[in-house]
This record gives structure tokens, C-alpha cells and sequence, in this order.
């Protein structure tokens, strides 16, 4: 199996190439950190390293080059890259928004685009888009980062529809609070009771194979935070009420940093 990571530098990235590369996949490790994922590809005992800013305009030939040169295929490809920054809109205004946009959903549709013609002729294969909890219920000071991950999911879910006939599998994996280097709520590691709810990137590493390889439609992680995307359509009023003031989960992948 060929196996695109993108934010494969750190955290669930970095996790999710160790994880395939246990399963004997051929690695293509994207990230903007070459000094990282070199010495990943090195510890992992070789892979195609393409370090790039995905919000790049020649980022999307970049890594379809590096893919069609080095391995003549794609199986799986991981949209993991992305980033938060924190504000309310009225602070960060539609600056705030674009840059969220531009990377956790304009760069991994252009991506994705560039590789689909490898992906359809490697086929059966899989897309997996990690989005995030704050793509199904959106808190304050998170809106614009909410915003690009609601973007990914429904877009996913079209591109799944579309792609399914091609026998190219879309999957979501929607993680909450995730302990990474770019894990803003340390506070939450401070209590024993929030500590339960922060899961780690190898959890969700695995989640992402459930929902590539594995064929599953979406995944949260850890799994019982369904129940907080169930009240969201059930119990709307509810959910404001609660996450007026609550931190916002965060899934934090490599192309921005």
C-alpha cells in the first residue's frame, strides 16, 4: 500500500506514519519541517519525504510529482494538515476566517483534486479527511477554525457519494481533545475528571485506519463524543448553553507549523 500523510511532522500525523508504516506501507510524508520528516523517513527505515506549505500554489503538483515518480500508484491518502488559531470574529474578523479556510479546507480540496486521477486508477482506495468535534458543534472564540472543519465534512460527504461508484472510499475521522505539540488546553491535563476526555494521536491514528483501509464511514475520537454531536441536532438550545464558555477541541496537524 501507498500512503500519503499530509502534517506528517508531529502529532496525529506522525502517529498515523508510524502506524502504516508498521503495516509495511510505502510512505509519501508531507509537511513544511523537512528536518522532521526526514528524520521520521530515517527512523521508519525509508519514505518519499515532500516538504511544502500546502497553502502553496505548485503544493498540490509538488506532492503529486513526488507520488507518481517514487511509486506509480496511491492507495490511501490522509488529509491530516491543519491548524487553529483562537479569537473571537469581531478580533480576527474574515482575516481570521480566510487563513483557516485556506489551510483546513481550501488546501486539502486542492490536494486532493490533484491526487483523485492516482487514486481512482489505484482503486479500491481511500481518502481519509481528519476534521474535528468542532466540526459538528462550534464554540466561542473557535468559529472561523469550526467553520472550515463543517466545510470538510460536508464536503467529504459529497465526495463520497461521487466517488464511491470510482470504488474510492471517503472517510471522516473527528477527533476532540487530542494531546499534540500544538494542545492549547492544559488545563484540561491539570484534573484527573477532564483528563478522561483528551485522547492521544495514536488513538486516532487508529481511527483513521478504521476509516480508510478499514471502509467505516466516520469516526470519533475518543468515540463517545457521537453523543455531543447527537445533542446538537436533537438539543440545539442545550449545546449553546454548554459550549458558550467551553474550550474548543482541537485537532492540530503540521502544515502550519
Amino acid at each position: 500500500m501507498v500512503a500519503v500523510v499530509t502534517g506528517a511532522s508531529s502529532g496525529i500525523g506522525e502517529a498515523t506514519a508510524r502506524r502504516l508504516a508498521r503495516d509495511g506501507a510505502e510512505l509519501v510524508l508531507v509537511a513544511r519541517r523537512e528536518d522532521r520528516l526526514r528524520a521520521l523517513a530515517d527512523e521508519l527505515g525509508g519514505a518519499t519525504v515532500v516538504a511544502v506549505d500546502l497553502t502553496d500554489d505548485d503544493a498540490p503538483a509538488r506532492v503529486k510529482d513526488a507520488v507518481e515518480s517514487g511509486h506509480g500508484r496511491l492507495d490511501l491518502l490522509v488529509n491530516n494538515a491543519g491548524a487553529a488559531w483562537r479569537g473571537s470574529f469581531a478580533d480576527i474578523g474574515w482575516e481570521g476566517v480566510e487563513k483557516h479556510m485556506k489551510l483546513n479546507f481550501d488546501a486539502t480540496v486542492r490536494l486532493t483534486h490533484a491526487l483523485l486521477p492516482l487514486l481512482r486508477r489505484s482503486a479500491p482506495s481511500a481518502i481519509v479527511n481528519v476534521a474535528s468535534v468542532a466540526g459538528r458543534i462550534s464554540r466561542a472564540r473557535s468559529g472561523a477554525y469550526s467553520a472550515s472543519k463543517f466545510a470538510l465534512i460536508g464536503w467529504s460527504d459529497g465526495l463520497h457519494a461521487e466517488e464511491k461508484p470510482n470504488d474510492v472510499h471517503v472517510g471522516l475521522v473527528l477527533p476532540g481533545f487530542v494531546s499534540t505539540e500544538g494542545f492549547p488546553q492544559r488545563e484540561l491535563m491539570e484534573k484527573a475528571v477532564t483528563r478522561r476526555i483528551v485522547s492521544t494521536p495514536e488513538k486516532v491514528a487508529e481511527a483513521i485506519l478504521a476509516v480508510g483501509p478499514g471502509g467505516k464511514a466516520e469516526r470519533y475520537v475518543p468515540r463517545p463524543y457521537w453523543v455531543i454531536a447527537a445533542l446538537r441536532t436533537l438539543a440545539p438550545a442545550l449545546i449553546r448553553r454548554g459550549s458558550a464558555n467551553a474550550p474548543a477541541p482541537t485537532t492540530k496537524g503540521d502544515a502550519a507549523t
